[in-house]
């Protein structure tokens, strides 16, 4: 067996976490705005989400920013509101869930771990000329965040 090279560290006890399954929401805007808010207390994450939603703050685009335009200060930069409300709701379960845990403060919490992962994909087909059809595929998104408590 291969050793990672590292050791994780992680104390059950003192985290939280809430699963999104197959949500509608762009995956390539998921995962940069999963990147944008991993590593935030709670409060500071929930402030950029609502930010980003009311188009105040835009979330840098580091891997997938081909023909995205600039935001002065940031370089590359979109606003993925739809993206932003969904890890909203799944923060506010992650916060419900450490309440529900007996956590001390969930809003002095830190998020560990934030994963955007490509779930399943919704068939669909559009009509086309002649009696075809073309596809309409709709994409989905497996989305995890994981609080920790600070020591």
């Amino acid at each position: 067996m291969a050793k990672l090279g590292y050791t994780v560290d992680f104390k059950i006890e003192t985290m939280a976490r809430a699963y999104g399954r197959e949500l509608p929401i762009a995956w390539k805007k998921s995962v940069e705005l999963a990147r944008a808010i991993r590593g935030k207390t709670v409060e500071q994450a929930r402030q950029y989400l609502e930010r980003v939603t009311d188009l105040k703050q835009p979330v840098p685009m580091k891997t997938y920013n081909r023909w995205v335009a600039h935001k002065a200060g940031y370089g590359p930069a979109r606003y993925p509101v739809k993206a932003a409300k969904a890890f909203l709701k799944i923060l506010d379960n992650a916060i419900a869930n450490a309440e529900f845990t007996g956590k001390d403060d969930p809003d002095a919490m830190v998020v560990r771990v934030v994963n955007a992962h490509k779930g399943s994909i919704t068939k669909g087909s559009r009509p086309r000329a002649y009696g075809r059809s073309g596809p309409w595929n709709q994409d989905t998104v497996n989305l995890e965040i994981v609080l920790e408590e600070v020591a």
